[in-house]
This record gives C-alpha cells, sequence and structure tokens, in this order.
C-alpha cells in the first residue's frame, strides 16, 4: 500500500470528481435555460438579441450561484478538520483529561500519529451518540481532527477501537480529507439551487397575487432541477467515496496487525439495534467521511460499501449467524477499566500511566542506543512513508510508554506546550544560552522564561527519538493557542535558532517542521497537497538537498561526494551534477524544501529514496540522522514513522 501511489489515486479521483460534477453542473445550467426559454416564451414578448440575453443572464446566474455555495462552503470549513467536528456537536477531548474512557481513546490516537509520523490530531467525541461510528476531518495531517462517536466508546473493546481509528488514519494519510471537503462544498453549491426554488415557491405562496402564476412555475421548475441535481451529486459522491472504504480497512488491518479488532467492529455495526446511524440533522452532509453508514441510503446511493462484504474481505469465514449471536449476548457497554486492566497492551495501543504496570504487562521494542547505527535501505524507508505497519505500531507504543511523564503532562497543557518546544532549541553552551534567554525576555514575560527553563535539562537528556514524538503530542495544545501567540511563537522559534550567529542542520530542521506545521494548521485549506512539478524541473533544489544532508551524514568529503553522486545516479539517471554544498545551507534549504514540496507523488517518492541514500551510501544511518530524515520528509508532507529497523524485543521488567 504505497502512499505515494494512493496520492496519485487521490489525485485522479479528485480530477475525476471535478470533471462529473462539472457535467452535472452543465446539465443544471441547460435545464435552467431550457425553463427560461419556455416561460420567456410564454411571459416574454422579445426575440433575437433580448432572448439570447436572458439565457445569458440564466447561465451567469446558474453558475454564480453554484461557484459561490461551494466556495462559500469551502470557506466555511477552512479552519481545519475541528470545524466539521464542532458542527456534528463534537466534544473536544482534552489532552489532560482524567475520563478514563477519553485518556484510552487520546492513547490509542497518540500511538498511532507516532507511528504515522504525523501531528496528533483533535479529537472530538459525539456525546448524544449511541451509534458505532467516526470519522477524520481537515485538509491535511496538521489541521486533521478525528471524531468517534459515544456509542463507539461504549460499544468496542480497545482491539475493535483501535481498529476503527487505525481506519480513519488512513483516510488521513491517503489524502481522502482534502477531497472530502471538497466533495462537501460542491454538493452544498448544488443544493443551493434547489434552496433557492423553495424559497421562490414559499414567497409566491404567501403573496398569492394572480400575477404570481409565472413565479410558481419558476420556482417550481429550479426546485425540481436543483433536486435532480443534487440526487446526481449524491450518487456522484457515493461512487467515490465507497472506493476509498475497502482501502482504509485493509490499512487499518495492516497496521493493528490482526483483523479482529476492525472485523469486531463491523459486525458489531451489523448487530446491535444502533447500527452506525447518527441522528445529527448534518450527518447527511458528512455521510463519505464516516467509518459506518451513518444515513441509511439504499445501495445506489449508498456512501459506503455493504457491511457484509466489508466483512468477507476481511474475514472470509464469517457466518451470519454471528450476528444474532452477538445482538444476543449484547447486554451492556463496555467496562473500559476492566477492559484495560484485564487486556493485552501489546495489542490495545493504550499505554497505562502506571509506570509498575507498564513494566509488568508490556513486551515492546528496545529504543536503540544513541549512538547505534540503523540499517536502512532506500527502498524501504521510502515503502514506510505514510504506510505504517504492525512494527511501526510497536515502534510507537514503545516511544510513547517511554516519554517522562512529567514531560507528557506538559505537552498536553496548553501553558506549557509553547515553552517546551522552545526548550528542545536551548543551546548547552552558556553564551549562546544567555542570547537565547535575552531573545525569550524580548517577547515573553519572567513566568513564560522560568518554565522554558524548568523543561531545558528533562529535554536535553531525552533520546534522541523522543524529540519529534514530543512535539509531535504538544501540538494539539499548541495550536490552540491564539494567532497572535501563535505568531509570537514562531517568531521566538527563529530567534533561538538563530542565537549563535549559526544554524545546525538539526535544529534547522526541527524548528523549520514546527514552523510549516503551526502555518498548516493556521491555514489549512492552503496546506501543500502533492504538485504537479517533475523532478527535471528541480535539478539545482534536488542537488542542494542531496549535497547539504550527504556532507551532514558522512565524516570527509570523499564520502559525502560518493554518497552524492549514488543518491543523484538513483534518482536521476544521467545526470552530471557535482558535489557542492551551498554554503548559506538555510537559505538554500528554505528554497529546496518549497520547491520538493510542489513535487508529483513519483518525484517526491524518488527524493525520500534519494536523501536516504545521500545520508546512508553505507546503508547504515546514526539514529540522530534518522530523525533528521524524518524531519526532512515530514517538511515535504511525506510522513515517515519512526526508523527502530533493527531493533529487538526485550521484556521490560527484566531490563
Amino acid at each position: 500500500m504505497n502512499f505515494f501511489a494512493h496520492q496519485e489515486q487521490a489525485r485522479r479521483q479528485t480530477r475525476r470528481m471535478l470533471v462529473l460534477f462539472a457535467l452535472a453542473v452543465v446539465l443544471i445550467v441547460l435545464a435552467i435555460d431550457a425553463v427560461v426559454v419556455v416561460l420567456g416564451g410564454l411571459d416574454v414578448s422579445s426575440r433575437g438579441a433580448e432572448r439570447s440575453t436572458w439565457l445569458v443572464l440564466a447561465t451567469i446566474g446558474a453558475l454564480a450561484t453554484i461557484g459561490t455555495g461551494s466556495l462559500y462552503r469551502i470557506a466555511s470549513l477552512s479552519g481545519g478538520g475541528g470545524v466539521v467536528a464542532r458542527q456534528m456537536g463534537g466534544t473536544p477531548v482534552d489532552p489532560a483529561t482524567s475520563n478514563f474512557a477519553y485518556r484510552r481513546l487520546r492513547n490509542i490516537v497518540e500511538e498511532i500519529a507516532i507511528a504515522s509520523g504525523v501531528p496528533v490530531p483533535q479529537i472530538f467525541v459525539l456525546e448524544n451518540e449511541a451509534g458505532i461510528n467516526a470519522f477524520a476531518s481537515g485538509f491535511a495531517p496538521a489541521d486533521a481532527a478525528v471524531t468517534v462517536t459515544r456509542g463507539a466508546l461504549d460499544k468496542l473493546t480497545r482491539d475493535e477501537l483501535q481498529g476503527v481509528i487505525g481506519h480513519e488514519f488512513s483516510h488521513l494519510l491517503n489524502g481522502d480529507m482534502r477531497l472530502n471537503i471538497r466533495l462537501m462544498g460542491v454538493v452544498f453549491g448544488i443544493v443551493v439551487v434547489a434552496t433557492i426554488g423553495r424559497k421562490v415557491l414559499e414567497g409566491a405562496g404567501r403573496t398569492r397575487s394572480r400575477d404570481s402564476g409565472g413565479v410558481v412555475a419558476f420556482g417550481a421548475a429550479i426546485f425540481v432541477i436543483g433536486y435532480l441535481g443534487v440526487v446526481l451529486a449524491r450518487l456522484i459522491k457515493a461512487s467515490i467515496s465507497r472506493q476509498r472504504e475497502f482501502l482504509a480497512d485493509a490499512s487499518a488491518v495492516q497496521f493493528t496487525r490482526q483483523a479482529s479488532g476492525i472485523v469486531g467492529a463491523l459486525k458489531k455495526l451489523c448487530a446491535l439495534a444502533e447500527g452506525s446511524t447518527l441522528s445529527n440533522s448534518n450527518t447527511e452532509e458528512v455521510a463519505h467521511m464516516l467509518f459506518g453508514d451513518g444515513v441509511g441510503y439504499s445501495a445506489l446511493f449508498a456512501t459506503h460499501p455493504p457491511l457484509g462484504e466489508r466483512i468477507v474481505r476481511l474475514d472470509p469465514s464469517f457466518n451470519d449467524a454471528e450476528l444474532a449471536a452477538i445482538a444476543a449476548a449484547w447486554t451492556q457497554p463496555v467496562l473500559v477499566a476492566d477492559d484495560d486492566a484485564g487486556a493485552d497492551i501489546s495489542i490495545s495501543g493504550f499505554a497505562p500511566a502506571n509506570a509498575s504496570l507498564r513494566a509488568a504487562r508490556d513486551h515492546r521494542l528496545a529504543l536503540p542506543d544513541a549512538g547505534a547505527r540503523l540499517a536502512v535501505t532506500p527502498a524501504a524507508v521510502a515503502a514506510q512513508v505514510g504506510n505504517p505497519d504492525t512494527d511501526d505500531r510497536r515502534s510507537a507504543r514503545t516511544i510513547h510508554a517511554t516519554i517522562p511523564d512529567a514531560l507528557r503532562e506538559a505537552a498536553y497543557r496548553q501553558e506549557q506546550a509553547a515553552p517546551l518546544i522552545l526548550a528542545m532549541l536551548l543551546d548547552a553552551r552558556e553564551d549562546v544560552r544567555r542570547k537565547q534567554k535575552d531573545a525569550l525576555a524580548a517577547r515573553y514575560d519572567s513566568g513564560f522564561i522560568a518554565l522554558v527553563e524548568s523543561l531545558a535539562q528533562p529535554v536535553a537528556d531525552l533520546h534522541p527519538m523522543l524529540r519529534l514524538p514530543l512535539a509531535s503530542l504538544a501540538f494539539p495544545a499548541l495550536r490552540r493557542r491564539p494567532r497572535p501567540q501563535l505568531d509570537v511563537f514562531v517568531d521566538a522559534l527563529n530567534a533561538l535558532v538563530a542565537a549563535d550567529g549559526r544554524v545546525d542542520l538539526d535544529e534547522y530542521c526541527l524548528a523549520k517542521l514546527i514552523r510549516l506545521q503551526v502555518i498548516d494548521s493556521l491555514a489549512p485549506a492552503a496546506a501543500s497537497a502533492m504538485g504537479r512539478v517533475r523532478l527535471p524541473q528541480a535539478t539545482g533544489d534536488v542537488a542542494a538537498l542531496f549535497g547539504i544532508v550527504a556532507r551532514y551524514g558522512h565524516d570527509d568529503d570523499a564520502s559525502a561526494s560518493r554518497a552524492f553522486q549514488a543518491a543523484i545516479a538513483d534518482v536521476m539517471p544521467g545526470a552530471a551534477l557535482a558535489y557542492a554544498p551551498p554554503e548559506d545551507f538555510v537559505q538554500a534549504l528554505d528554497r529546496a524544501l518549497a520547491t520538493l514540496d510542489r513535487l508529483s507523488p513519483a518525484g517526491k517518492e524518488l527524493v525520500i529514496a534519494g536523501l536516504t541514500r545521500a545520508i546512508s551510501e553505507d546503508g547504515t544511518v546514526r539514529v540522530a540522522e534518522a530523525e533528521l530524515l524524518r524531519v526532512i520528509a515530514a517538511a515535504l508532507h511525506c510522513p515517515l514513522p519512526p526508523l527502530i529497523a533493527d531493533a529487538s524485543i526485550v521484556d521490560v521488567a527484566s531490563a
């Protein structure tokens, strides 16, 4: 399941969607023009140029109505995935919540986010919905939100809930969310036409004048045309949505190691009376986003494949008789506390807060020594992008459980998230630290600076593989800060990096990634998607990036030059490029990353593979280099899971 192939597929589907909706709009406009001709023939005696003017005005009016409605709806969702969740009545889950069911959900989402290499999304719960359902919304991972129903929390075991969340993360990683937002916008634009027709009819009905017959006929015709357009739009939306659900189910199985979780959830959707139905009046608009069909459409309009077909694809031995047994056995909600106490955490995705329980019950991967070298291959690293599997999940569980509790709690709190991230950039040298403190003093009060300094040492002691995940955990709290505060934060970030008059590549990349994620969350509609730039158009930027990374990953120029040439040969065969890393790598990297972020999916895949070769021509990378590779990949909107390629399984209790 290749991330880049799926991105390309999503782009093709977007083009297909636009073509289909364009045809639908053309049909609607032609129908409205026909109405104008017919009614104009009855009520307008003019001919020729005047009739043409009426048709032009009708065409422009119809296009403007649909276009304005679509743009308005998309703009109304430009605030990110949380907007959709709140419109559905979602209650945000506080990262620092003590609610046990919420903590279970939060931990599952966090671990899957770490395993996927994306910022932790906002989390919402539809408290008034008894059906089992969930959806992911937003334009990009940096503004994503994951929403689940109270029914999902009450009725699903940890295994099953993890399967559902894995399904939603597949939509997040495979480019479905931006497509879903656009579907909502275009369908809304067509709905506006039917709404106008209805309003005209209502207005004519209230006036009841002798001259209102033509108005009634016009309103009725527009209403019928608009309604038929809505039906057509829903058919298009359903056909596009159904194609993505099988992929998301398969991705959830790949990620959670076994099919029982998501299969169990799907069986409960079938067996229990509430199913996946939602009572919210806005359900139809988001139907294509949901884990299960929340509306109950007929097969023609269904946004999801039949549940039985989804189950059989994952569990060929499925028998309908199982559903009756599940329904008969179901008597009460899942007791979350009991479920957590008795379950195998290696499957659950729930990291207990109690350290002794963690040590007694968890068998997990060990983090490699900070100075260790990890075996990697360019093709394998590229294949991992946006494609987490079981080993990545286990790595994420290790990372999540290893982050010190005090730092994790700081990441959850809005007043500590920004100081925590800034503390990651504090320099160990006292003279540089003083300059950084002065930079902070120009922007923050003494209390804020004290928080940064109190977190500096714990952050400095972190294993290199824990820094990015900790920043990811802090991101939901960080982006809840007002825009002016985020602007000051980004400015402070830049000041800390530049305080010593030079910029290390690793600190540049960390700061760059955080800046990009903050910017993406502030303007999610403008967040980068896979572009159309071809590799030959970006030769200079590819050479600059590979040269910088090759120099960073090797001890001498000869080794760096060999790595650079090997990377170029892999990515751009036949290109005669000299190893000449730019001296001002900050400016060069800013320019290179901006250009390469607009590459086509196939181009990005080659660049990630080339980056791996440039930093590890001998087939191994240091832990710090692996994390740098992840940061650069994330800056290119190519989420790369943690690289714990050769870590062994250890018994934590005996370690």
